[in-house]
């Protein structure tokens, strides 16, 4: 229990990090902007929390590559995010980002089977479709639509590499109870729980983000940009650090609804600020469904 509601804490400074996002881009700025100051924060919040929390300052090649490809790969997919959301529905492409969640742990499950804690039965796959079909509807928004097809292209690449750094995120947690060099002979035993893992993967999705804004606004930041990626930066490591430790300390069960859980709670809570704070329709029955697939899911496991 203690690990789902390390979750539910993730999930709350998560969508808080959301809204965060979101007042940026009222004021005047840009994703790419808030995004540069956000990571980069984020990998401050990161250092505070792992290496010197634990004071482990260690560094070993196998993580530095491990972080490295890592934040390569959440870079990416912060920035197809940016796109998704410039030339699509917000609603839906936020649905979809969180749609990811449900796939990491059925995925191990068909690599690493029941031996390694990662059982998957029936309803488990009926519990995670209610689960994707409310997530879809929650978010469905025909308006702003202009282009569909490219837009299509772009979230699907987005759907893609949330996965894979979801996919990394629960590898870390399993290779606290197993020998990372089994699977990987070449890696170092630690890499993939070293406290240094995630300030590097955010520094460097900071760093490629940052050439990403210098190349293509080709301006400074603006105040707000600076304002709200700090505070949003802040709100996103903490919530990723409960994030990290939940999937750390959760055991069978709790480990195959971690993720599905916070795409419920980041939805549920955005769905809140939204329709309070700007006056946006909520599907809430949707968030039921959602929440319906959850209990199939834990529930008969």
């Amino acid at each position: 229990m203690i690990s789902i509601s390390l979750m539910l804490l993730a999930g709350a400074f998560i969508a808080l990090s959301n809204y965060l996002m979101r007042k940026s881009v009222d004021t005047g700025g840009t994703t790419k902007g808030f995004l540069v100051i956000q990571l980069f924060v984020v990998s401050l919040v990161a250092v505070l929390l792992n290496p010197l929390r634990l004071n482990a300052y260690a560094l070993d090649v196998s993580t530095l590559y491990l972080g490295l490809f890592s934040g390569s790969i959440l870079a990416l997919m912060m920035f197809s995010l940016g796109r998704a959301l410039e030339i699509g529905p917000a609603g839906l492409t936020f649905a979809t980002l969180n749609a990811a969640t449900v796939f990491p742990a059925m995925i191990l499950a068909a690599l690493l089977g029941a031996s390694y804690g990662y059982a998957w039965g029936e309803s488990h796959l009926i519990g995670s479709l209610l689960v994707l079909t409310g997530l879809f509807w929650a978010g469905w928004n025909t308006s702003g639509m202009t282009d569909k097809t490219r837009w299509l292209k772009v979230i699907t690449f987005m759907f893609m590499l949330h996965v894979i750094f979801l996919i990394l995120l629960s590898l870390r947690a399993f290779f606290h109870t197993y020998s990372a060099n089994t699977f990987f002979p070449s890696l170092s035993e630690g890499a993939f729980c070293s406290p240094w893992f995630m300030p590097i993967a955010f520094l460097t999705a900071a760093l490629i983000q940052g050439v990403i804004f210098l190349t293509s606004e080709k301006r400074g930041f603006q105040r707000s940009e600076i304002l709200y990626g700090i505070l949003g930066g802040c709100a996103n490591g903490i919530g990723t650090f409960f994030m990290i430790r939940s999937t750390e300390i959760a055991h069978g069960f709790e480990q195959m609804i971690l993720y599905p859980l916070l795409s419920i709670s980041v939805i549920i809570l955005c769905n809140l600020w939204g329709q309070i704070l700007y006056h946006e329709h909520i599907n809430w029955r949707a968030t039921l469904l959602c929440l319906l697939g959850i209990v199939i899911a834990g529930a008969f496991a």
